[in-house]
């Protein structure tokens, strides 16, 4: 059992004098698929060693009493009375608000969570907290709901409780990651196919610009529109087309005139994002892991210079992997972009070594250091069975 839930374990004991249910929600990466998930294409997540954890149990009454470890913040509120506040508990609340409509009248429980995903890394962290509680009620409360059923009672919660219009794949891989593998996740019908990521000579490892630029939501949502407006237009002709997943290169430059030079150029990158995550699949299935490589050094540069999500310092951390390809074998940026981390894939012998070159360059440059996080790949979220 980790440290942070024997942690949690006895800290439960101690505020409610019970044994805890204990439950493991794990963050994610992306390894390539950036963007496509709001427009029905392929995406590579996969689940990641670095987590929330919570020590739950069915509480006495209609009470909620939940306490945020890291923070050292508790609250409590009735089930039956949610209002959304400023902080972390909109999305729990948001959980317990969509078990509420479909007539799950789940009651009151005592839970104590902690995390080790590092803040603001764009590790999805939200749909981490979301996902843990919601299984964690559903196993607690016997509410026999599936992981696709969650995952999309998670999403719901980030909507509704805390503003942040998502597509699901992070949801989609806290919950169905596996041990040792990524998913080749399919945004448009909801299913997966296991692609085994066997990693004997390489690592994968996360550098954290430790920048988050501000316009990174609006931005977010100026993207979205684009794409919306693209398949507007579009599907005056094509009346089949419902997302640009079905939107080919053809009918893009048949439209090129009508949809007018920024809208082309964003529907044209996740147009070829799609095509080129597919691709990416194929490759992991044989194991070529340089020809991956070479697809998420093209996926950052499409990210950065067509889709415009990416910042100087992204720019940069990528520049860095890529006069270092024999070594590192891709490079990109990772998330809704304008700061947070590049991901990348490293020989194991030159990790050190590539740490230590970016971390002086970057420092000389931005005059900021850099954080560094080697990731596994790991199992959806689970029980844990108490010492």
């Amino acid at each position: 059992m980790p440290d942070l839930a024997q942690h949690l374990s006895d800290e439960y004991w101690k505020r409610f004098n019970r044994i805890p249910f204990l439950y493991i929600a794990p963050g994610r990466i992306n390894l390539i698929g950036e963007h496509v998930d709001y427009n029905e294409g392929f995406v590579i997540p996969a689940a990641i060693d670095k987590h929330f954890i919570f020590a739950i149990g069915p509480g006495r009454n209609d009470k909620c009493n939940v306490y945020a470890n890291d923070l050292k913040e508790g609250v409590s509120f009735s089930f039956h009375d949610l209002n959304p506040g400023e902080s972390w508990v909109n999305y729990l609340m948001g959980v317990i608000d969509a078990f509420q409509r479909r007539g799950l009248l789940i009651g009151g429980v005592d839970c104590i969570f902690g995390s080790n995903i590092p803040p603001g890394a764009g590790l999805s962290s939200s749909a981490a907290l979301c996902c843990g509680f919601a299984f964690a009620l559903n196993e607690i409360f016997k509410c026999g709901l599936s992981k696709l059923q969650l995952a999309k009672m998670a999403q719901y919660a980030e909507h509704e409780f805390a503003g942040v219009n998502c597509g699901i794949m992070d949801q989609y891989a806290s919950l169905f990651g596996e041990q040792g593998a990524a998913l080749l996740l399919d945004c448009k019908s909801l299913t997966h196919e296991v692609l085994p990521f066997t990693l004997s000579s390489h690592s994968l490892l996360l550098v954290d610009s430790k920048v988050k630029h501000t316009l990174a939501a609006s931005a977010y949502n100026d993207r979205r529109d684009s794409c919306e407006a693209g398949v507007k237009v579009i599907k005056k002709k094509y009346q089949e087309v419902k997302s640009l997943r079905d939107v080919s290169r053809v009918m893009l430059d048949e439209h090129q005139d009508k949809l007018g030079e920024e809208v082309f150029i964003k529907c044209l990158f996740v147009v070829e994002e799609i095509a080129r995550t597919q691709k990416a699949g194929e490759l992991l299935k044989k194991q070529d892991l340089r020809g991956f490589g070479e697809l998420m050094y093209q996926s950052h540069w499409g990210l950065s210079q067509a889709y415009d999500v990416s910042c100087e310092e992204l720019d940069f951390l990528v520049m860095q992997a890529e006069e270092n390809k024999t070594t590192i074998l891709g490079s990109r940026m990772m998330g809704g972009g304008f700061g947070g981390c590049t991901l990348n894939l490293v020989s194991h012998n030159q990790e050190g070594i590539f740490k230590e070159m970016v971390r002086k360059s970057y420092f000389t440059t931005f005059k900021r250091e850099p954080d560094f996080y080697a990731v596994k790949l790991s199992q959806g979220v689970h029980a844990i069975e108490p010492k």
